[in-house]
């Protein structure tokens, strides 16, 4: 699956970071940094993460 961040969107609260810690991150600055892509078996965390975004920053495609 393909995972897009709004960059613009997102406020780097971090909450995607709880949900699917694999897959998102907060770089030494603080800033979100992700995954592009995962594997399947990621979806259920990466969907938490998305519906987790304070913001709605996060959207999977696949």
């Amino acid at each position: 699956m393909r995972i897009n961040v709004d960059l613009a969107l997102c406020q780097n609260y971090g909450q995607c970071v709880f949900a699917a810690p694999d897959v998102f991150d907060l770089d030494d600055a603080g800033e979100l940094v992700h995954q592009a892509r995962a594997d399947e078996s990621a979806r259920a965390d990466v969907e938490a993460a998305a519906m987790a975004c304070p913001v709605q920053a996060i959207t999977i495609e696949g």
